[in-house]
């Protein structure tokens, strides 16, 4: 993430926007790279021909990384882990930054996330975010909307997998609307909510952000009293979304982000029960959360909210039992 004073010009490389935080508040451009695996188009689904060039400690990226678990695409599409030290240039390899958990580029040997922009399109001046959806073939990327490439993973290889992995749906036709709702419930409130208020740079604008987000959890609190997912009493792409904000929430937004009316874990019990059900009972979640990623990123990366890139030990436990 590049930044500079106050974070005037700072663009947040979170995945499916890039952000640029003035004192009014965040705006966000869209993503560039739009494109969709199909059959008979431009990326035709094929196995190992796509790379996903991830990040463990963004919330968008870890969408990708828990719906291509879901699906069973491990073998199909491998992936690589950006390092969690987000600065000047943007996102590292462990070529140049190492960091436990991260690698090396297997393609090119980047040095940065943005040396894959720059090869797609030498031309590019846009954000360098991830995640990434890569064509090893045309050298190409394919899309970075983190939106875009869960639809993607959930049905677009359907036909390279077995037929167990391939039935799995998370955006069935019947809860689509559903989801979609819940899903734009979530969107500025609570998954954008968080940023907000975290670079917010004047009082006004931080209270504007952070009293909605609180809101918003209190309808999600009611909304899963006695239910174990969010739509159809059954895991969806709304699941998904949610769980990579809260999470984070009581390690990170809590104090780093100053999100710290209540925290998950003492404030919503069915939000909290929700979120330890998910890590403790699925592995697509648990395997793909590393808190030291997300902690590091976060508490080191933003320097101007966290000057001495102090990262916090607690809480401990980062995530409680059930």
């Amino acid at each position: 993430m590049a930044s500079s004073t106050l974070y005037q010009q700072y663009r947040f490389q979170g995945g499916s926007s890039s952000w640029t935080v003035a004192s009014s508040g965040l705006e966000r451009a869209s993503s560039v790279f739009r494109n969709f695996v199909t059959k008979g188009g431009l990326f035709p689904p094929e196995k190992n021909r796509y790379h996903l060039y991830v990040s463990y400690a963004c919330q968008f990226s870890s969408r990708t990384l828990i719906m291509r678990k879901l699906k069973g695409l491990e073998e199909i599409i491998p992936a690589t882990i950006v390092t969690p030290h987000l600065g000047v240039n943007g996102w590292p390899f462990a070529s140049v930054d190492y960091f436990p958990g991260a690698e090396i580029d297997p393609l090119y040997n980047s040095r940065y996330v943005k040396d894959l922009y720059l090869r797609a399109d030498p031309d590019y001046i846009g954000s360098f975010t991830v995640p990434v959806l890569w064509d090893k073939i045309q050298h190409k990327i394919v899309n970075n909307e983190s939106a875009d490439i869960v639809r993607l993973f959930n049905s677009a290889f359907n036909d390279l997998l077995p037929q167990e992995d391939a039935v799995k749906d998370f955006y069935p036709p019947e809860l689509q609307e559903e989801i979609d709702a819940m899903n734009a419930m979530m969107y500025e409130d609570i998954t954008y909510g968080v940023y907000n208020a975290g670079f917010a740079t004047t009082l006004d604008a931080y209270s504007a952000a952070v009293v909605p987000l609180f809101e918003a959890l209190d309808r999600m609190e009611r909304l899963l009293a006695g239910r174990t997912y969010l739509v159809g009493n059954r895991l969806t792409e709304a699941d998904v979304r949610l769980y990579v904000t809260i999470i984070r929430f009581d390690p990170v937004y809590v104090g780093h982000f100053k999100c710290n009316l209540r925290t998950i874990r003492h404030g919503y019990p069915n939000i909290h029960l929700w979120l330890r059900r998910l890590y403790w009972k699925n592995d697509a979640f648990q395997s793909t959360t590393d808190f030291q990623h997300i902690k590091t990123s976060y508490y080191w990366s933003h320097k101007e909210i966290n000057p001495y890139r102090i990262v916090p030990i607690g809480p401990v436990p980062h995530i409680e039992s059930l």
